[in-house]
């Protein structure tokens, strides 16, 4: 009897030990920037979707002044060169200043961001609080697990001619 109480805490006490060893999590983290690369890519990916529809051939050979007072997103440089690379690719002449141009364009966004889902079967990531001793963590323990992330873009161009006496064009993308 004695020797199959030993039996049983010695095959408890191994089992712990496995269960300690194969336990743990990893993390590779190169750089901690403010946005994640795949964040950026997302974003700057929107901005050159949304821009590829768009038909900028009416603006060829007209010197174009781009206006980006109301444009306001994370990404608003890229953005904004986006819609500069696009005119010039369809033979707008951009320039600097307003007074020069036959076309004032004003550039404005709707939305330039990303939405994110997770979903999980398993256990989380818990915290249990041990009375006397601190938090004790416990790593996640997925079954299944996805986390997906989308992006969306929404820009508005106003274009509005120089002289009085044409017509705006305006374009949503």
């Amino acid at each position: 009897m004695e020797a199959s109480k030993r039996f049983i805490l010695n095959l408890t006490a191994f089992s712990l030990l496995i269960a300690l060893l194969c336990c743990g999590c990893a993390m590779n983290v190169i750089t901690s920037p403010p946005r994640s690369v795949t964040e950026q890519l997302l974003l700057s990916t929107a901005a050159d979707r949304a821009l590829t529809n768009a038909d900028f051939q009416i603006f060829a050979d007209k010197k174009i002044y781009l206006d980006a007072t109301y444009f306001d997103s994370y990404d608003s440089k890229y953005a904004i060169g986006s819609i500069r690379d696009a005119l010039s690719r369809a033979g707008a002449l951009l320039v600097e200043a307003a007074t020069n141009s036959d076309v004032i364009i004003q550039a404005r966004s709707g939305g330039l961001s990303i939405d994110g889902s997770d979903s999980l079967i398993g256990v989380p990531n818990l915290i249990l609080p041990i009375p006397f001793s601190g938090p004790l963590p416990i790593p996640e323990l997925a079954l299944y697990k996805t986390q997906k992330q989308h992006y969306i873009a929404k820009i508005a161009l106003l274009a509005y001619s120089t002289h009085p006496q044409r017509q705006i064009i305006q374009a949503v993308l």
